[in-house]
């Protein structure tokens, strides 16, 4: 039985990662356990760098949600972030739970770099969802590259799978038909040939979200 932790980071229900989302959570199996946040609502506080998590391999922050969402973490096979991408990042909720990750690692310093080391064995998957205004999905590069990096460190790098929507506008974007569409594109000056194309694009971009968590519920 899989266990799915999904972080949620659009602050709008219709948003289109929380659709990306909604699709990937279809494909899979109804005995699947899915513990389910949304960045916005959850109580956090930032982490302070105090390093006390390095000795107590726990983070000591007190008072938050931290303690129930670590656990929810760490007990999953599947960890979902779905979140636009804000100024080519995560907004600030989702950097907000993501700097807390350190909790999770020892990190000793070295002549020549930082070396971590995992307090537990994370036999899991990474997926991302990412939205995005830019017609380029280069914009969603720095959020690739770090989780590149924080999967192997955490020795899962060839599991992580991330799928990007671009030039996302409007909530719902990514469910509006092609005349819609190109009715939107021909307001924002953009040529209305490409509508078409991505139109199909994000038609087959939902479909590849249930086809990637049907394929990861049997891995």
């Amino acid at each position: 039985m899989k266990k799915i932790f999904v972080l949620r980071g659009s602050p709008r229900a219709k948003g289109n990662s929380n659709i990306m989302l909604e699709n990937f959570l279809s494909g899979l199996p109804s005995e699947a356990i899915i513990y389910d946040y949304n960045a916005n609502k959850i109580k956090l506080k930032a982490c302070t760098g105090c390093l006390r998590c390095n000795v107590l391999k726990k983070c000591v922050i007190r008072y938050d949600d931290w303690d129930e969402i670590s656990k929810k973490i760490l007990d999953a096979d599947i960890i979902v972030f779905a979140s636009p991408v804000y100024f080519l990042h995560f907004p600030a909720p989702v950097k907000l739970l993501l700097d807390r990750f350190r909790s999770f690692v020892n990190v000793k310093l070295t002549e020549n770099a930082l070396d971590y080391q995992a307090f537990d064995k994370w036999d899991k998957d990474f997926v991302l969802l990412l939205s995005l205004g830019s017609s380029s999905v280069q914009d969603a590069e720095p959020i690739i590259e770090l989780f590149q990096h924080i999967t192997n460190l955490l020795q899962c790098r060839d599991r992580l799978h991330y799928l990007i929507a671009r030039r996302m506008i409007l909530s719902g974007q990514i469910f509006m038909d092609e005349q819609s569409l190109s009715n939107f594109y021909d307001k924002l000056g953009i040529n209305k040939n490409e509508a078409s194309q991505d139109y199909l694009k994000n038609k087959d971009l939902l479909q590849k979200c249930k086809e990637l968590a049907e394929r990861l519920s049997f891995v």
